[in-house]
C-alpha cells in the first residue's frame, strides 16, 4: 500500500477540494492510503457530503489546529506554526508515517519545511521545483527549476538536469530524456556565465542525455522532454506559458461570440477548441514534485481544484513506485563534479588565452 500524506489546508480552496480529490484518488487506485492532516471537523463535514463513496479503511484524519497562509512568512511560520497541518504532514513524512506528500499551501513554506524538516538527498547541491508543462505533442516538458532557487552556480543547474532526467525515466517511462538549457540561443557562446560554464559540463555528464542550449519556444514545442533553468527564469517561463493559455482561451470565446455565423463555426468545431484548450490546461497534469529532497513531495497548484489536486496525489504515487529518491541519488552518485568541473576549468582558461 502506497501512503501520501495530504495538507489538507493548504490551496485556496481548501478543505473541500483537497477532500473531494482524496476520495477521487481513493476511487481510482485500489492500493493508495491517504493521510489527512488538517482541522478534523471540518474534514468530516466534509466527507459526510461524500458517504459510501470512496474505502473509508484506506483514509486517516491527523487533526491540526493551525494553518499556514499566504501572508505569513514562510521560515517564522514553519519554526512557530509547530502544529500547522503542513509542518505536521511533513513530520508524519520524515518518521515514514508516509511515503509522499502532496500540499496546495504556500509555495515558500513547502519549500521551507522540505529542506528543514525533511532535508536533501546527500550529494544534491539544491532542490528544485519541477513542473509539468504541457507541449503540442500531447505530452509533457519537464521544467526545472521553476522557483525553487532564485541565484543558481553551474552545479545546482547540472544538479536540476540529471534529477529532472531521474524523475522523466522513473516516473514516466521515458529511457533517453533529451534535456536542454534554457537559454538566450542554441550556440555555445550564447548566455551569461552561468549558462556558458553550465553548458561545457552538461556536455560532460555521461548519464544523461544533453542537447544543448534551446530557447524559451522549445519549452511548448516538445523538442526536449526537460528543460533546465535558473528558479528565476524558469519561473518567468512558466508564468508566461499559463499566461498565454489564459490569453489564447479568451481570444478563441471572444471570437467564436462576435456574430452568428462565428457561433456555427464554434459549434461546428468544438471539438477542436476542447482539445486546443485541454492540450493548453496545465492542471490537468498535476502540480510539480520538489526533486532533491529525502522522500517524494508534490507542489500542487495554489488555485487547484479536484481534478487538479486528485492528479497530484497520482503524481506523488507513481513517483513513490518508481523508487524516484534512489535513482536520484544513484544518478548524482554516479558523476564525478569536481573532477568535471576542473576539466572544464582548464578548457575554460586554455581557450582565453
Amino acid at each position: 500500500m502506497t501512503r501520501i500524506v495530504i495538507d489538507a489546508m493548504g490551496g485556496d480552496y481548501a478543505p473541500h477540494e483537497q477532500v473531494l480529490a482524496s476520495v477521487q484518488a481513493l476511487n481510482a487506485d485500489k492500493d493508495l492510503y491517504l493521510i489527512l492532516c488538517g482541522d478534523e471537523t471540518q474534514i468530516k463535514a466534509e466527507l459526510a457530503q461524500l458517504e459510501n463513496k470512496y474505502d473509508a479503511s484506506r483514509l486517516e484524519i491527523v487533526h491540526t489546529t493551525e494553518v499556514i497562509d499566504m501572508n505569513d512568512v514562510p521560515t517564522k511560520a514553519v519554526k512557530t506554526k509547530k502544529d500547522s497541518s503542513t509542518v505536521v504532514a511533513f513530520r508524519l513524512l520524515k518518521e515514514g508515517k508516509a511515503d509522499g506528500l502532496v500540499s496546495s499551501g504556500s509555495t515558500g513554506a513547502v519549500l521551507t519545511a522540505g529542506v528543514l524538516i525533511l532535508g536533501r538527498l546527500k550529494g544534491v547541491s539544491r532542490p528544485a521545483l519541477c513542473p509539468l508543462i504541457p507541449n503540442h505533442e500531447g505530452k509533457v516538458t519537464m521544467l526545472c527549476d521553476c522557483g525553487a532557487n532564485l541565484e543558481c552556480k553551474p552545479i545546482n543547474l547540472v544538479h536540476f538536469g540529471m534529477m529532472a532526467s531521474a524523475y522523466a525515466q522513473a516516473v514516466y517511462g521515458i529511457e533517453n530524456p533529451r534535456v536542454g538549457l534554457l537559454n538566450n540561443g542554441t550556440e555555445d557562446h550564447k548566455g551569461l556565465a552561468l549558462h556558458q560554464e553550465t553548458n561545457a559540463i552538461l556536455k560532460k555528464i555521461d548519464c544523461i542525455n544533453y542537447v544543448g542550449n534551446r530557447e524559451g519556444r522549445d519549452i511548448m514545442y516538445g523538442d526536449v522532454d526537460v528543460m533546465v533553468s535558473d528558479g528565476f527564469t524558469g519561473n518567468l517561463a512558466m508564468k508566461a506559458i499559463e499566461g498565454c493559455a489564459k490569453a489564447v482561451s479568451t481570444i478563441l470565446k471572444k471570437g467564436f461570440k462576435k456574430n452568428l455565423w462565428t457561433m456555427i463555426c464554434a459549434l461546428l468545431s468544438g471539438s477542436v477548441i476542447k482539445g486546443v484548450r485541454d492540450s493548453l490546461d496545465y492542471q490537468k497534469v498535476g502540480g510539480a514534485v520538489f526533486l532533491g529532497l529525502s522522500k517524494v513531495v508534490v507542489k500542487g497548484h495554489g488555485n487547484s481544484k479536484a481534478n487538479s489536486f486528485a492528479a497530484s496525489i497520482a503524481q506523488a504515487a507513481t513517483a513513490v513506485r518508481g523508487n524516484l529518491t534512489e535513482k536520484i541519488k544513484g544518478m548524482v552518485d554516479s558523476v564525478d563534479m569536481n573532477a568535471i568541473q576542473a576539466q572544464t576549468q582548464e578548457v575554460t582558461a586554455g581557450s582565453e588565452q
